[in-house]
């Protein structure tokens, strides 16, 4: 679970790759895997390359949060605006997966 703005946000994560409890910024960058721009998440002891993408099965992700497709649309071009205008964005992990 992936909690926006005080909003809960249904996830998939691959059990094997958990993120920590914890709050962490997100950049909105190219993704040359994906070939489109996704969100990063950064700060994550001992892990990097964190995208949020669309995804509908855990254990095709090898760290990823997986969210619906519609969702990784409505958070990419929500979050690139913000990021335009310097906002900080930041997510809230609380794995109740």
């Amino acid at each position: 679970m992936m909690r926006v703005n005080g909003r809960d946000i249904a996830t998939l994560e691959n059990a094997d790759y958990i993120i920590p409890v914890g709050t962490y910024p997100v950049s909105v960058t190219f993704s040359p895997r994906f070939k489109r721009m996704l969100p990063l998440v950064v700060q994550v002891p001992g892990r990097s390359g964190i995208r949020i993408h669309r995804g509908t099965k855990p254990e095709h992700s090898k760290g990823c949060i997986l969210v619906s497709a519609a969702k990784e649309q409505e958070l990419t071009a929500k979050w690139l605006a913000l990021q335009a205008s310097n906002e900080p964005i930041k997510i809230t992990i609380d794995n109740e997966n």
